[in-house]
Formats: structure tokens, sequence, C-alpha cells
């Protein structure tokens, strides 16, 4: 069993927080979401929505919701490319929401369809890489991450490991964090997370 699985009655818990707290981020935040979805449609036309093909709990692949930040025909479907400061891909609407974090607020509905969790690992895309390298060819321990739901926020957000990996290091203080999470799972520490989320959602690697 890979470490930090959780026991079935741990899972209903955090499954009743999840729902919990996506219901009610869902209808709180329905106006920006809104806002946002008219914003990019006024920009240039194309759908506001983006889905990526992302990793989830037991390797099992999802379909990741989050709003259309960069031009039409650059999304990067694989996530190959980090997206970086100044990034050319990006369109106006887009810059903002990604400084702001608004961009991942559809991922409120992967957690009601039972593919992500609120706290949890990021979920990766199948392209992702630190320097040249992909991310499971860099640690054996990589997969192990996976033993949880992927969240829409972590413990390596919250401590500042956000933006793009340009170096290996990025990916495996990533995953320290993710392991620690993982291993010492508890109802506190996910309440926590949130609660220290709310403070770095406007962050100077959010791009």
């Amino acid at each position: 069993m890979p470490p930090g699985t959780l026991s079935r009655n741990q899972r209903l818990l955090k499954r009743a927080f999840d729902l919990c707290v996506a219901l009610t981020g869902i209808v709180l935040l329905a106006p920006v979401m809104m806002l946002t979805v008219l914003a990019i449609r006024l920009e240039d036309g194309h759908p506001a929505l983006f889905v990526q093909t992302r990793v989830g709990r037991g390797n099992r692949l999802f379909p990741m919701y989050k709003f259309r930040s960069m031009q039409p025909e650059r999304c990067d479907d694989l996530g190959r490319r980090s997206t970086a400061h100044n990034d050319e891909r990006l369109t106006r609407v887009g810059r903002f929401i990604r400084l702001t974090s608004i961009d991942e607020l559809p991922q409120l509905f992967n957690v009601l369809r039972g593919e992500m969790s609120i706290v949890g690992p990021r979920p990766h895309a199948l392209g992702s890489r630190a320097g040249t390298r992909l991310f499971w060819e860099i640690d054996r321990q990589y997969w192990h991450r996976h033993a949880l739901k992927p969240g829409m926020t972590g413990l390596a957000q919250v401590r500042g490991l956000r933006g793009p990996t340009e170096r290996e290091e990025d990916l495996t203080r990533r995953l320290a964090s993710d392991l620690e999470y993982a291993r010492g799972w508890s109802m506190w520490v996910d309440l926590w997370i949130v609660i220290r989320t709310v403070r770095v959602l406007i962050h100077p690697r959010a791009f």
C-alpha cells in the first residue's frame, strides 16, 4: 500500500469536507465565475473553459477544468511547457486570472465529480517536465503522491512552491511536501491549508 493511503473512514470524512467546501464555493463565487466567462468570451470569442488531461488518484487520468488563460491556438494540451513570467501565450484576461488564481475555480466542479479534493497534491499534466526530464523520471517516489486525490491547493502551494519547474529541484521540493502531507494527513491539516491558501492566492510566482 502506498504511503499516505487513507482508511475508509478517513476518505469519507475528507469527501464530506470536499463537498461542503466545493458547494459553498460554487454558490459564493458564481458571480466571479460568470464574469470571468464573459470577459474571456468578449476578448477573443473562443470558449472560456480549458480542459486538460491530468493524473489523479491511483494514476488514473481525468479531465481537469480551468478557465482558459492562453490564446486558443497556443494552449498546451499535454503541459510540455510551463507558463513563465511574461509568457507571450497569455491573453490580457488570462494574465489577470492567473495572477489572482481565478483560472483554477472551475476545479470546484472536479471536486464535486469526485476527481479532485479541495486539498491534496496538485495534479500534473502528462508532459510536465522539470528542466528537461519528465517529473516521474526524476524521483522513483513520484508515483506515491497519487495515493490521494489531487487537490485544488496543497501543502506545497501554501509554502510558496508554485510556478514553472525550471530545475529538477523545483519538482523534488514540491514532491517532498506532497509526501509529507500524504503521510501526516488529518482533517485539521486540510483546514489549516485552506485557511493559509487565502494568503497565497495572489503570489509572485502565479503566472
